[in-house]
């Protein structure tokens, strides 16, 4: 057997797949995780006079005003172009908003600069996107949003800063732990 007979023997479903995207044979890779998890505060949506994005549009605006150059979402999928993205959108009975979105501070209110405060995980992916799984860790009570920007507002930069974990939120294991899976086929065509 050829060294090239032992390649074909040994090519997985991925590999197939692989193939197909490369040649436009299929399009595995329209769709994957190319939602943002974050895309307020930063310069994409900057129409601030002074160039301070981090001022401009911080987490707090985000659920009231429209993005101009893209999403963001938790455990988000989307066509390769963003015109349709799906994300998660949660709500554990406390908290006075929806949980669409990573939330983090902006550059002035971390005492380290911008900083996400959340938990996720991207546990598993194929090249294709053909199967993805993401964990999220979603708090049972209330999220600490003031808590946590003021806290941080509060620090040194000789000063840790302070995480989610260091809330209490987590406590007596009072979470939610979100597992998000996607996995794909395309349709075939005869």
């Amino acid at each position: 057997m050829s060294t090239q007979q032992q390649d074909r023997t040994t090519q997985t479903a991925e590999h197939e797949r692989l193939e197909q995207a490369r040649s436009g044979d299929a399009p595995w890779k329209a769709w994957g995780p190319y939602l943002s998890e974050r895309q307020w505060g930063t310069v994409r949506e900057d129409y601030s006079e002074n160039g301070d994005a981090w001022d401009y549009f911080p987490h707090d605006h985000a659920r009231s005003r429209a993005y101009r150059w893209g999403e963001d979402g938790i455990a988000g999928i989307c066509d390769e172009r963003q015109r349709l993205c799906l994300a998660l959108a949660l709500w554990n009975g406390a908290d006075p908003i929806l949980k669409e979105r990573m939330f983090g501070l902006t550059n002035g209110q971390g005492n380290h600069g911008e900083d996400d405060k959340e938990y996720w995980f991207y546990v598993d992916s194929t090249p294709t996107h053909s199967y993805m799984k993401c964990q999220y860790k979603y708090p049972q009570r209330a999220f600490p949003y003031e808590d946590l920007v003021a806290t941080n507002g509060r620090r040194s930069k000789q000063e840790m800063e302070y995480e989610l974990l260091d809330t209490g939120i987590f406590d007596e294991d009072r979470y939610f732990d979100v597992v998000v899976e996607s996995p794909r086929v395309l349709p075939t065509t005869s």
